[in-house]
């Protein structure tokens, strides 16, 4: 969580500033602003924190506001989407807001930028005008419509707005300087006809605003002080300033600042590009545990409490730099630490026969998280036939390996110390079931002197009488490249990982029966899992959130 020691970042020591020269605390104003055509990802998270870790610092209102100017790629349920993942994160919103919401002061906005020739009503084609653009090197030409008379203008406009005009026929772009260096403010469109209902406002509208012109004027009317957005937006500065500028305004006006957004390695981040994986069927869905999105990593079992301690521990940056996922997996697992109950798991069983063993069974001790000792104990059965992982079991091995071999004493974690006497195998030759013998005094925690010798392995287990069998779903990263979409002569999908997932079925204890969905736990030896959304009380189904350790950096 957030040091209250920490130095202030470039963003607190502008508002540090501008408190300083007379701004009102009082006046203190953010917003949150995504625009509902997809769902959120991790890079949104450094958004959210920052612009609502602001509100809490300075006791100061907070916005959740939709840009929903594009009715063609935006839905409702992106919104619900939005909602949810702000609250699961531990965030409240000070005002619902959406862009549709100014459409009609918008609106008459842009006819008075027409009446006082700050805008003008283009009749060219779509290619036309970006040819005219001209290039960072090359200036802008005018456009042969930027004479138009003003009330010709203002009349093609309004029957844009009526609907008289089909898509591409005309456009409105503000009128400022085509010989500018920043090609943003080569006379920007304002206003497109676009022919498509709106999840809010249906068919009232046909024209719909771009959401630079939009921006500004909604921060304005909301009164945000402090309009926070990723870098990439800092040449969109100029035009946000000269349309709240040029407009009649007579209140507060916003100032936009701009932060390194983050970039996760071995992820992509664009929604085009999750929305192509989940066209493709490269994954499920938006919130497939392999996304970056918010809802796929909470699926997968990462905490809110892991991804803000992420992007607390990335920090806030004037320049972009890509930030390693071990990071990200490292806060999941720190987190889960200390929160996690533990659990026996064999994900790939080997059964194991303790051949003096002359009870039925018993119930064994081991705690529910050493991290947390007021979290108790809980009740593991044992008995004569068990199963452990295969990987821990060798019929001959070095003097290395410290895991059950022939000849040689492990210990049975919260249990006894066995050695192997023994193998069985199929006809095929291949190894089905391993013979051992136990030391009935070496229980452990009961004290006795057996129970206090040492032995250099530690195997997990589960009684297989009263094994419960679940399936697993093994993620990995989805990508095997560091920067999968930055490579000019290929596509981002070239590297995909082709095991991201693997299906199994695993053993666990009988303690695991009255788990919830959304609940995490350690498979000790194994790594940290989530019970899945789709799992019943009949069929758990288990996700791989992380390992014990970073692996990748191993490869």
């Amino acid at each position: 969580m957030e040091d209250k020691e920490s130095p202030l970042n470039f963003i607190e020591l502008i508002i540090e500033n501008d408190l300083k020269k007379g701004l009102d605390q009082k006046q203190l104003s953010f917003r949150f602003p995504p625009e509902p055509n997809g769902y959120l990802h991790i890079g949104h998270v450094k958004a959210i924190c920052l612009n609502f870790n602001l509100g809490l610092k300075y006791k100061a209102p907070v916005n959740l506001r939709f840009d929903d100017t594009n009715p063609q790629n935006e839905e409702v349920k992106y919104v619900n989407a939005i909602k949810e993942d702000i609250k699961w994160l531990g965030y409240s919103w000070e005002k619902e807001c959406y862009a549709s919401d100014y459409f009609d002061q918008l609106h008459e906005w842009a006819k008075y930028l027409i009446d006082n020739d700050f805008a003008y009503i283009d009749s060219q084609t779509s290619n036309e005008i970006a040819d005219q653009k001209g290039t960072p090197t090359i200036l802008g030409t005018k456009s042969p419509y930027r004479n138009r008379p003003t009330s010709e203008s203002r009349n093609i406009f309004l029957e844009m707005t009526q609907g008289k005009h089909p898509e591409g026929a005309h456009v409105l772009r503000a009128k400022i300087d085509m010989n500018s260096p920043n090609m943003l403010l080569r006379d920007p469109i304002i206003y497109r006809v676009l022919d498509k209902p709106h999840h809010r406002t249906g068919y009232k509208w046909c024209i719909y605003p771009m959401y630079d012109w939009t921006h500004g004027q909604s921060d304005y009317l909301e009164q945000i002080t402090h309009s926070l957005c990723t870098l990439e937006f800092k040449p969109h500065r100029d035009l946000y300033d000269w349309f709240l500028k040029t407009l009649p305004l007579d209140e507060m006006l916003p100032k936009q600042i701009e932060f390194a957004r983050l970039n996760l390695s071995y992820t992509v981040t664009s929604k085009r590009k999750l929305k192509e994986l989940i066209d493709k069927k490269i994954v499920y869905s938006w919130d497939d545990p392999r996304m970056p999105t918010i809802s796929g990593l909470r699926r997968r079992g990462y905490t809110p409490e892991s991804l803000k301690n992420f992007v607390h521990t990335a920090g806030i940056a004037k320049r972009d730099n890509i930030i390693e996922a071990s990071l990200l997996e490292f806060c999941a697992r720190d987190h889960l630490n200390k929160i996690a109950p533990r659990v026996n798991a064999v994900v790939n069983p080997l059964k194991l026969t303790i051949s003096n063993y002359d009870r039925d069974e018993e119930l064994l001790n081991g705690e529910i998280n050493p991290e947390n000792p007021s979290s108790g104990t809980r009740e593991i059965p044992f008995s004569k036939h068990l199963y452990i992982d295969k990987e821990d079991f060798k019929e001959e091995a070095n003097k290395k390996y410290f895991r059950l071999t022939i000849g040689k004493e492990v210990r049975l974690k919260n249990a006894y110390i066995i050695k192997g006497e023994s193998v069985i195998k199929d006809k095929e030759g291949n190894l089905t079931e391993v013979i051992c013998t136990y030391d009935k005094q070496s229980k452990s925690g009961s004290g006795s002197d057996a129970s206090k010798r040492k032995v250099k392995g530690t195997l997990h287990w589960v009684s297989q009488k009263h094994a419960i069998k679940v399936k697993v779903n093994l993620y990995d990263r989805l990508f095997v490249d560091p920067a999968p979409d930055q490579h000019k002569d290929k596509s981002f999908l070239d590297f995909i990982n082709p095991n991201s997932l693997q299906e199994a079925s695993a053993y666990v204890e009988p303690s695991i029966s009255t788990a919830k969905v959304g609940q995490s736990y350690q498979f000790q030896r194994v790594g940290y899992f989530c019970v899945d959304p789709l799992s019943t009380s009949e069929s758990l189904i288990f996700n791989k959130t992380v390992g014990l350790r970073d692996n990748w950096s191993k490869k």
